[in-house]
């Protein structure tokens, strides 16, 4: 139950005592272990139907292997030579790149929707992530972490 708080402020004191001592009494209730119950039900039936799916699928499915099915498969193409083989660390290097630069991005859309209310402070922390946005960027050219060739 809802008790608008600044309603009781409007009552006559005798009733404002009572309506106060009522809100004091339904507040202590909101934070009982009680009220998180449900949740805890739902994780409960969450995890419990997701076991019983995996249990029921190795149990119930089928059984048959062969050798085409025992078979490394990639994308439809066969495998050709060993998957232990080194690999050039600067794929890495460009992948993480790209999505840190990708995320310091995405910062830039609550900026642009809220541009008015957020004014010159706004407008100066934004310039300043951008400052450090660009230096790390060409700290990272001038390191050659960009040329793929090499």
């Amino acid at each position: 139950m809802y008790i608008n708080v600044a309603a009781l402020f409007l009552l006559p004191n005798q009733q404002r005592a009572v309506s106060m001592e009522f809100f004091l009494l339904q507040a202590g209730k909101l934070n009982d272990a009680s009220n998180y119950l449900p949740i805890a039900l739902q994780l409960i039936f969450a995890i419990g139907l997701v076991g019983v799916i995996i249990v029921g699928s190795s149990f119930l499915g089928p059984k048959r292997k062969t050798a085409d099915k025992l078979v490394n498969f990639e994308s439809g193409i066969e495998s050709q030579g060993n998957a232990r083989q080194p690999m050039a660390i600067k794929y890495f290097l460009v992948a993480i790149l790209f999505v840190l630069f990708d995320v310091e991005v995405i910062f830039f859309y609550p900026y642009a929707v809220n541009f008015r209310e957020l004014g010159w402070e706004g407008f100066i922390a934004v310039v300043l992530f951008v400052t450090l946005f660009l230096t790390g960027f060409i700290y990272i050219y001038k390191k050659g972490a960009l040329k793929w060739e090499e």
